[in-house]
């Protein structure tokens, strides 16, 4: 035990690793605390969609050489996720259609553009790596982690600030509009939070991983609680503290971090059931 806290306290010393830590817990909080809504709102399949759209926007974006590749991807997701969010009760082709048809398009399309296009040698390598989230957590720049850092603080404050309008619309929207609630707003501010998040915990676990990230925690405490608030807190502490071991685990062991934290998502999963099903007995 004592070499594991030694061998810790030495990886700890590279700041690529604190990098790691403090931009995989803030994403994991931010994550779980839309996740729980996305669940209820049965729109919980839209991360993979969204993480799908922004591979595709990545693609584009390395293909124009973009050296912040930000400017391209976020604009693009925003878009579907709007598209998705707002505008899909209304459209021809709705929910997990649409997000299908939106997914597999743009993650064959970005695929397609980095064979084409690419300058790198190793493109299998590059797109495992985008698909996977194995080593892009710990590259972070200063930058990029200050970024991560401003966005999740902005995700936090619309949702401590928005928690009433975003618990109202997520379980009942035509009553919500009835007492005057402007609903597609905050549909709107949802779907906008949604894509800002999916665009950072591509750097974490990858794109085809973040639907994981954003379920199971949400899935999880619902199995030990049953209003709104105890949910949400109860998802919060379990993405961050999976998040965490998963990052330090994957230090450790030298696993792929995106692949170890959701496995250590999945664990929380199957424990929290076992719980459910013990205290319910």
């Amino acid at each position: 035990m004592n070499e594991i806290f030694t061998k810790l306290a030495m990886y700890m010393e590279y700041p690529f690793v604190r990098y790691a830590i403090v931009v995989g817990v803030l994403i994991a909080l931010c994550s779980s605390l839309l996740g729980v809504t996305l669940v209820l709102k049965r729109f919980s399949f839209i991360g993979d969609g969204l993480s799908h759209v922004a591979f595709g926007a990545l693609s584009v974006a390395a293909v124009l050489g973009t050296v912040n590749r930000m400017t391209v991807v976020l604009p693009i997701t925003l878009i579907a996720a709007v598209l998705l969010l707002r505008a899909g009760k209304d459209a021809k082709i709705q929910g997990d259609a649409a997000i299908a048809m939106i997914s597999v398009t743009s993650l064959a399309f970005g695929y397609l553009l980095m064979n084409l296009f690419s300058a790198s040698a190793n493109v299998s390598g590059d797109v495992c790596s985008t698909l996977f989230g194995s080593t892009s957590i710990l590259t972070l720049t200063k930058e990029e982690v200050w970024l991560s850092v401003a966005l999740s603080v902005v995700i936090l404050l619309i949702f401590a600030f928005f928690y009433q309008k975003i618990f109202a619309v997520t379980f009942d929207e035509d009553f919500a509009r009835a007492v005057g609630t402007n609903a597609g707003r905050y549909n709107l501010i949802i779907a906008v939070v949604v894509a800002v998040i999916i665009v950072l915990a591509m750097n974490l676990v990858g794109s085809l991983l973040i639907s994981a990230f954003v379920i199971f925690p949400a899935l999880s405490s619902m199995r030990l609680f049953h209003t709104f608030f105890s949910v949400t807190v109860c998802s919060a502490v379990l993405s961050v503290l999976c998040a965490l071991l998963g990052i330090l685990l994957s230090v450790l062991a030298g696993t792929p971090v995106g692949a170890t934290v959701v496995a250590m998502d999945a664990a929380a999963f199957l424990a929290c059931c076992l719980a459910g099903r013990l205290r319910g007995a």
